[in-house]
């Protein structure tokens, strides 16, 4: 238990046992002006219809009304009611670990089917069930490229989503696999010439991300081919999933590291969010996380159990391929369910809605006297890069007044882009009264 409660008659002897008289004299050797006073002006308790009613004023006066353009590896798409229905059945929201099977066909078909469709949408042979989020995802990836080929070395592009080079380089830095990054060109895809350079027979593997971090769609096929010649891997990181319903899939690739929150997982401060790695089956054995398998039991009936458990905590746990020793079965379930509700059509629609939505704010929003569109002359799927008149934490406050959530300012990670540069993103879920309300006020706040 986090609190034992003590009697003050317990107290005293505990106190006269390690030989203090009082609270005060025990924690004596701490500087008073660190200590806490008596007197914290703690407010009063309060009923849970009254912490409810809070929480809906905070909600209202945070996002009531408010029009989002925010993208940037998080994305705002309508998830379906039954979601949440579903999920919360006991049977799915209270299981933890399938390991024994007998009790556990239900979870372990939802994982199976979440597997079989990933591998659709990929166009991989096999897929995991499930790693933690996109940029582990990613990480564990690249050690597995490493493991793959016996080489130590990454080239990365810069268009991969900073936060995902980030946790790259926490991974990388404690397993010693060095990491060198590539320049884009001017359309915002990776810079082939600069790529081909920085690919040696030491590179394990190249990873690019597709749609990339300014939403343009990068030439696999190409990067494939400079990779391959040179023996490395290719990795294909996938932040926006929505994108597969219509973008081709990355067949050319070896692994692909998918974050599939956009298949109904609800917007959350960093998750809990659903990573994916699809490779080719000859990687196998090397894929870290879980691995459902189709069988049958002793009477011929089909059955699912877990297979090919190379994760730390199981019985051969020197040959874990990963330290990651749980998975997001139930998110992963989520994405089960909305790619069933959609289906094969209803994905190609919603991908189609997203690239026209982008389409049209693109232009809309462009039209602003000193607007400029960074990044033109490549493929995108629903997020761009604007060049504004002043910078974009400027022009973000001023359209909160407006109700208006601008694009994400990139400066932070991209200096050489200047502090006008931002990125924008529009959904289904972005209407064209608004695209055109965050048009009027974009013109209106050029000044």
């Amino acid at each position: 238990m986090r609190y034992l409660p003590k009697s003050p008659t317990d107290r005293e002897e505990m106190l006269a046992e390690i030989g203090v008289s009082s609270i005060d004299e025990l924690f004596s050797t701490i500087p008073a002006e660190y200590r806490l006073t008596r007197d914290l002006a703690i407010p009063r308790q309060h009923s849970e219809s009254e912490i409810v009613d809070k929480f809906r004023a905070f909600a209202e006066s945070n996002a009531t009304g408010y029009a989002s353009f925010l993208g940037a590896g998080v994305y705002r798409h309508y998830r379906p009611v039954i979601i949440d229905s579903l999920v919360q059945r006991g049977e799915f929201l209270t299981s933890y670990t399938p390991y024994q099977p007998e009790i556990s066909q239900g979870t372990l078909q939802a994982m199976f089917e979440f597997q079989t469709m990933i591998c659709e949408l990929t166009g991989m042979e096999i897929a995991n069930a499930s790693m933690y989020d996109g940029s582990t995802g990613a990480a564990e990836a690249i050690m597995m490229a490493v493991r793959v080929t016996g080489r130590d070395g990454a080239v990365i592009a810069r268009t991969v989503h900073p936060e995902y080079r980030e946790v790259i380089s926490t991974y990388a830095q404690h397993q010693e696999i060095p990491v060198t990054e590539v320049a884009y060109a001017s359309n915002g895809r990776v810079d082939l010439a600069a790529l081909d350079a920085a690919v040696t027979s030491d590179t394990a593997c190249v990873l690019i991300q597709s749609p990339n971090f300014f939403g343009t769609i990068e030439d696999v096929a190409a990067i494939a081919e400079i990779a391959h010649k040179k023996g490395a891997l290719l990795i294909v990181s996938i932040a926006e999933a929505v994108s597969l319903g219509i973008v081709k899939p990355p067949v050319e690739a070896d692994i692909v590291s998918m974050e599939a929150q956009s298949y109904g997982v609800a917007l959350g401060y960093g998750g809990p969010y659903c990573g994916v790695i699809a490779c080719k089956e000859k990687f196998l054995r090397q894929m870290p996380g879980r691995l459902i398998g189709e069988t049958k039991d002793m009477n011929g009936k089909r059955g699912f159990v877990l297979t090919m458990s190379t994760r730390e905590q199981h019985i051969r746990r020197e040959k874990a391929t990963s330290n990651i020793c749980t998975n997001q079965a139930l998110v992963a379930m989520m994405t089960t369910i909305f790619l069933t509700v959609y289906g094969k059509q209803g994905m190609k629609e919603l991908a189609e809605q997203n690239l026209a939505k982008a389409h049209y704010a693109q232009g809309a929003l462009s039209k602003a006297a000193g607007v400029k569109v960074l990044f033109d002359g490549a493929p995108r799927f629903h997020e761009f890069v604007l060049e504004l008149p002043k910078s974009a934490a400027e022009t973000n406050t001023a359209l909160l007044d407006d109700k208006i959530i601008g694009g994400l300012a990139l400066q932070k990670w991209y200096p050489e882009l200047g502090p006008n540069a931002s990125l924008w993103c529009a959904t289904e879920l972005t209407t064209r009264k608004q695209i055109d309300a965050a048009a009027t006020a974009l013109a209106g706040k050029k000044a």
